[in-house]
């Protein structure tokens, strides 16, 4: 989440940068002149961090996000110290230095906070309560990844002898497969007990997923509202609430586009404005399942709507790299609708009014310039 420009002229007598690790990080303070005032390394808890604050109270830091920028950052703005998170994607005079490491990254933060705080490019976390609440969504996606793996390994293998499992939904695989044994006794021991992980992965992807959408009833009757939208599901309204929070950030629902890495990056120069693939900034997770929506949306079973008609006249140009822009111009355009929505709290309209915006034709008059 990025956060909002505003700054950097405030008064402050001390400016830290702390890099950080997973036991221990490195600090480096600097006075208003740019004085390195002192240098040294404290552990990575919470006394450490207190008594930081307690020796230069008010002050302005300066962090990496990461794994422990989050309760790092909300802890430190408790004590009552300015806190910056610098996306560490923007920051090349750090992860491009001849003689990178975490003393000079500290001393980099330090400088680059006092100078500008915009040059750290920075991000605002989402709050502690919707951090506690993806919980269970991510503890979910990684035992599908599991199950996912464990059912390839098992094809893949039984493929290696000239055997083949029929086709099923992961949810159904270890009932086939158990049918398959049956003609195939002699691989029972080998793939039984695997057939028994699956089972029990299932199992538990279920009760997580019971467990998500009852905490999308109590607690964020906004996301049951998105799930409204075709190919918008329990996992995909939650995710995307709880990684917004608020949508009133937005003044146009188009720039959650941008926010996704779903718009095209930008590299101009004079007279040349280069085509290039998508930023992929942001949340990588939320960007994944948005795409997987728009893929069901343009596929077989999707449902005829406004948005399914845009994208499969972008898919008809014919070749993979259209179908490929066309997957992602739906999965932006489900974003914004989704946003849209959030913000007005309206209803779904498959085929909006004609008084709505119309959803934009691509333009087929730009046409590549060919070498001299």
């Amino acid at each position: 989440m990025k956060a909002k420009t505003k700054n950097t002229n405030q008064p402050f007598a001390t400016f830290i940068g702390i890099d950080l690790g997973d036991k221990k990080h490195h600090v480096c303070v600097t006075d208003t002149h740019g004085t390195i005032v002192k240098e040294c390394i404290i552990p990575n808890d919470r006394a450490a961090l207190k008594k930081l604050s307690e020796d230069y109270p008010h002050a302005a830091v300066a962090i990496e996000v990461g794994t422990h920028s989050p309760w790092i950052s909300r802890f430190l703005i408790a004590n009552a110290m300015n806190v910056t998170v610098a996306n560490a994607r923007k920051l090349r005079a750090i992860y491009q230095n001849d003689r990178k490491c975490d003393q000079l990254d500290a001393r980099m933060l330090a400088k680059l906070l006092r100078a500008d705080r915009d040059l750290l490019s920075p991000i605002q976390h989402g709050s502690e309560q919707a951090q506690k609440d993806l919980i269970a969504i991510k503890i979910r996606d990684s035992l599908v990844r599991q199950r996912v793996n464990i059912i390839a390994t098992i094809r893949g293998v039984l493929k290696s002898i000239g055997l083949r499992i029929p086709t099923s939904s992961s949810e159904a695989f270890h009932h086939r497969a158990e049918t398959f044994l049956t003609a195939h006794p002699e691989l029972a021991d080998a793939i039984t007990p695997a057939l028994q992980s699956i089972k029990s992965l299932t199992e538990q992807i279920k009760h997580y997923e019971k467990t998500i959408q009852q905490s999308a009833r109590q607690h964020h009757p906004q996301a049951i509202a998105l799930q409204k939208i075709p190919s918008i599901g329990p996992i995909t309204s939650m995710v995307f609430v709880l990684s917004i929070e608020d949508p009133s950030r937005f003044k146009d629902p188009r720039d959650i586009g941008a926010y996704l890495g779903l718009v095209p990056r930008r590299d101009q120069s004079g007279g040349s404005d280069k085509q290039l693939p998508i930023s992929k900034a942001g949340n990588k997770y939320l960007r994944a399942l948005l795409t997987q929506c728009a893929q069901y949306l343009l596929g077989r079973y999707g449902p005829d709507c406004a948005i399914r008609q845009y994208g499969l006249k972008l898919a008809a140009r014919g070749g993979k790299a259209a179908k490929k822009k066309a997957i992602t111009a739906v999965a932006r355009k489900l974003a914004v609708m989704m946003i849209a929505l959030w913000q007005k709290g309206g209803e779904y309209q498959p085929f909006p009014a004609a008084t709505d915006r119309p959803l934009p034709t691509p333009n087929k008059s730009k046409t590549k310039k060919k070498a001299a």
